[in-house]
């Protein structure tokens, strides 16, 4: 019988951004130093599925993080104006641009050792994309994919003749195990993403949207989170402890 991966899984709400990102590094780090002791010392055991993997839902406070591809042309307001609005902003080790995070938005952290899954960067990006489009057809929403723009998107319709993203994506992999992840919008505030570019996307043709825009009803954060939470195991085929 082969052994699934481990997950145990946490919810973190009003935290500020860097207690929670001092907390991904932790559990990073301890995942890579257990890899490599656990290597060192039975190489012939390195295969055995007996890492505990993290899965960290957040709904954080008020943030913009910039990514390591982003420019700081792309946050649109002074430092000023972010301590008026009381506004964290923080440069992050992650891929992409610039995003927010904030109440009412899903912030999803997988750290996962990718050795005890599979080891394709771009396989890894795809399943969480998955994740929201399964996630969202459960809303009876269509989420879709669009060549060379990360995330999950909604298609121009009824309701506006523009691509919506919903949820974003930006990871950082060392020795394959993952940090960072994903920001699925529920009932985000989508005024703050006027004071970025989001994603450092300018195009007249795409915007941001949210679970409680395209269904028309606020949402139970929790009980999309447990949606959410189900379909990672699912689709990442591994168990919570």
């Amino acid at each position: 019988m082969v052994m699934k991966p481990m997950v145990q899984f946490s919810w973190v709400k009003n935290q500020s951004y860097k207690k929670v990102w001092d907390l991904q590094t932790s559990l990073h780090q301890q995942l890579v130093r257990l890899k490599l002791d656990k290597r060192s010392l039975a190489p012939t055991l390195q295969n055995n599925k007996d890492q505990i993997h993290q899965l960290i839902f957040c709904e954080h406070n008020p943030v913009f993080t910039l990514g390591k591809s982003g420019t700081l042309d792309h946050l649109l307001l002074s430092e000023d104006e972010l301590n008026t609005d009381e506004i964290e902003f923080f440069k992050i080790n992650r891929g992409g641009d610039i995003t927010y995070h904030g109440p009412g938005q899903i912030t999803g952290y997988p750290i996962f050792d990718l050795d005890e899954f599979f080891t394709d960067v771009h396989k890894y990006v795809r399943l969480i994309e998955e994740v929201m489009i399964q996630l969202l057809a459960e809303y009876h929403l269509v989420g879709i994919r669009i060549p060379d723009y990360t995330g999950v998107w909604l298609a121009p319709d009824d309701k506006s003749d523009k691509y919506r993203k919903i949820c974003a994506i930006g990871v950082h992999l060392s020795r394959w195990v993952s940090m960072h992840g994903f920001a699925f919008n529920v009932n985000t505030d989508l005024t703050y993403f006027d004071k970025i570019v989001p994603c450092g996307i300018v195009d007249e043709n795409k915007t941001v949207t949210s679970l409680a825009f395209e269904t028309g009803q606020t949402l139970n954060l929790d009980e999309v989170g447990e949606r959410m939470k189900k379909l990672f195991s699912e689709l990442f085929d591994y168990n919570y402890i």
